[in-house]
Formats: structure tokens, C-alpha cells, sequence
């Protein structure tokens, strides 16, 4: 459990994008751990499932539902005002939701580029800045955004997706540096290859590919031990390390 939460109240985590894949996984985890949830994504069909599993797990009663699709911003105050008033509290923010397009390498088509934006980058300004200015009046709480290793060096390979992964890692540094004088964590998380619904429609992953149950359990122990940043599996933090710093006149000539 966080440690913002008293004994006898089990903290709340909202998960944004929690209809597949690490949300949906992690909606279960932390469940597990007791805590009381709000879920969100756009196909409510999907969500209700992931909360009626949940729910006869029996850790933590069923999770709320909240119907949303990430790229309508405006609607977004008023509806973390709805689960505020719904949970009493909000402990944890996770923005989990994500696309990803398959690109070809000589394709440059701004109708598949935009929705990576919107969804990956803009969708969680939107919500992880909402989250922080609720947390930083509270003087406590706990931010995790889902990044990605695609974000750690420009490559060959689908070049708005990285971007938005980019740019979201980036994000989260800024309000790591700027919450952390408040009192509220700030967790970045770096996925390899996930087996999920989105990875399966871009092909597949190459190598490590882990299950979304096991990223859920290490950002669960991350959100615990209040970690800055994770890889996950862990040994992705060394291949990225060694892959940041090939020379760029290198790094161009390798199709990744």
C-alpha cells in the first residue's frame, strides 16, 4: 500500500487506460495489494470485464468504472472531480493508455501520426497535470506514467511513436523535479517488448518479451519503494545505456 493512505483506509488508484494489456494487469495487482480503484479507457465493454475480474479476485471490491477517451481533454477536470467525489481520494494517478501504428520505413503519413500524439503525449499532459495539481495542494501522492524504451534515442523505426514516448519521458522528469519539493513521487516506466493487444498488431516483439502481469508487479513494487524511473524486465536499462551511447554517425546506419 502507499504510505499517504492511514491504516484504516485503503488508498485509491485511477488507472487510465485500464481495458488491456499493463493497465488492465496492473488494475489486478493493485488490487491485490488493497487498493480501492478507478478505471478508465474508451471501449467500456472491455473495462467492465477487466472490473468484473477484478471484483471476483475478492481483494478489494469492485473497481469503478469511468467511460473516457483520453483525447477529449476538456472533459477531463470535470471528470477527476466525478472520481474524487465517487472515491473520497485519490492516492495514485497511472496513465497506462497508449497506441501504436505500424509505420513503414518510407512512410510518412500524418493520419497514423497524430493519434500516437494525441494519445501517448497530449492525453497524458492532460491527465498527469491534472493529478498534479491535486497532488501538490495535498503535499502527497504518487504520479506513474507509462513511457517506453522507444523513447530513449530517435531510431529508424516509426519516428512519431518514440517521439511521443520521448516527450512523455521528458514530461515526467519535469514533474519529478518540480513535485518533489511537495512531497508527491513521480514513477517513469520504461517497457521492453510487453506481450499486449498492442504489440501483437505492430508484429511482435524481437526478444525479452515479458507478460503485462510482470510489469504490473514491478511497477507496483516501484510505486512502493518510490523509484524514479524502472526498465522493465530490468536488464533494458543496460541495453539502453549501451545504445545511447553509440555514435550517431553509427547509430543511423542500424535499422531499429
Amino acid at each position: 500500500m502507499t504510505s499517504t493512505s492511514p491504516l484504516l483506509t485503503p488508498p485509491v488508484a485511477v488507472i487510465v487506460g485500464a481495458s488491456s494489456g499493463i493497465g488492465a494487469a496492473l488494475a489486478h495487482r493493485l488490487a491485490a495489494d488493497g487498493y480501492r480503484l478507478a478505471l478508465l479507457a474508451r471501449r467500456e465493454d472491455a473495462l467492465q470485464a477487466v472490473a468484473e475480474r477484478v471484483a471476483a479476485a475478492g481483494n478489494a471490491g469492485r473497481p469503478h468504472v469511468f467511460p473516457h477517451d483520453v483525447t477529449d481533454y476538456d472533459a477531463i477536470p470535470g471528470l477527476f472531480q466525478r472520481i474524487l467525489a465517487a472515491m473520497g481520494r485519490v492516492d495514485v494517478v497511472v496513465y497506462a493508455a497508449g497506441v501504436l501504428h505500424p509505420v513503414a520505413a518510407d512512410e510518412y503519413d500524418f493520419a497514423k501520426d497524430r493519434p500516437m500524439l494525441e494519445t501517448n503525449l497530449l492525453g497524458a499532459v492532460a491527465w498527469l497535470g491534472q493529478a498534479a495539481a491535486y497532488f501538490q495542494t495535498q503535499g502527497e501522492g504518487h504520479i506513474v506514467g507509462i513511457s517506453s524504451v522507444a523513447g530513449d534515442r530517435g531510431r529508424v523505426k516509426n519516428p512519431a511513436y518514440q517521439a511521443s514516448k520521448a516527450g512523455l519521458t521528458n514530461y515526467l522528469e519535469s514533474l519529478r523535479n518540480r513535485l518533489s519539493r511537495h512531497g508527491v513521487h513521480v514513477l517513469t516506466v520504461k517497457p521492453g517488448f510487453v506481450d499486449t493487444p498492442m504489440l501483437q498488431a505492430a508484429g511482435g516483439g524481437a526478444f525479452w518479451v515479458i507478460s503485462p502481469e510482470q510489469a504490473a508487479a514491478d511497477i507496483a513494487k516501484a510505486i512502493r519503494r518510490r523509484k524514479q524511473v524502472i526498465y522493465t524486465p530490468a536488464r533494458w536499462r543496460w541495453l539502453m545505456l549501451t545504445i545511447q551511447h553509440i555514435p550517431s554517425f553509427l547509430f543511423r546506419k542500424v535499422s531499429v
